[in-house]
């Protein structure tokens, strides 16, 4: 059975055994979090968005609907996720019909298994994040990084090839 502390609010049904959510965490009803996870104080779920078994998500992290985050992946604190290339207000006359289907803005992202995200990194919308790669802290995220590659910077460029354990292969980084 999950536990769940009494500060957080989840709406969702969909969380798996052994996962723990910590306080003021907010879980949107439809969010789908797997077994054996942690999600830190301050997190955000929003529907729709898919998260696997063994995930480690750290205290002020933001997961929009379109992240899909595969097993065995740890995502740093303030670590912010975005959905949207081109986003506008709603509200906004010129933009209201854009946002009636989630087809015209809505992008998808995916981190692949085993992936490390470090502290503060922006990940943009609609990008594949590698199995077992590494995402440096501060890092921007804007195009997708290969497996096992440790990116960096603003904008995030490869700097080095790591292993499973998350370890460069070669050189100083």
């Amino acid at each position: 059975m999950a536990k769940i502390h009494p500060t957080a609010l989840v709406e969702s049904t969909e969380i798996g055994d052994t996962t723990n959510v910590w306080a003021m965490v907010h879980v949107m009803k439809g969010v789908r979090i797997g077994h054996g996870c942690n999600i830190g104080d301050h997190a955000f779920l929003e529907t729709g968005a898919v998260v696997g078994n063994n995930v480690t998500i750290k205290n002020q992290v933001l997961i929009w609907e379109g992240i899909i985050i595969e097993d065995d992946v740890f995502v740093g604190p303030r670590v912010t996720f975005t959905n949207d290339r081109y986003p506008r207000s709603p509200r906004m006359v010129q933009a209201s019909t854009r946002y009636h289907a989630k087809e015209n803005w809505l992008e998808r992202t995916i981190v692949r298994r085993g992936c490390a995200i470090g502290a503060g990194a922006i990940i943009c919308p609609g990008l594949e994040l590698g199995a077992y790669s590494v995402i440096a802290a501060g890092a921007v995220v804007t195009k997708n990084v290969a497996p096992f590659s440790l990116v960096r910077g603003n904008p995030a460029r490869p700097a080095v090839d790591v292993c499973v354990c998350g370890r460069p292969l070669s050189g100083a980084w």
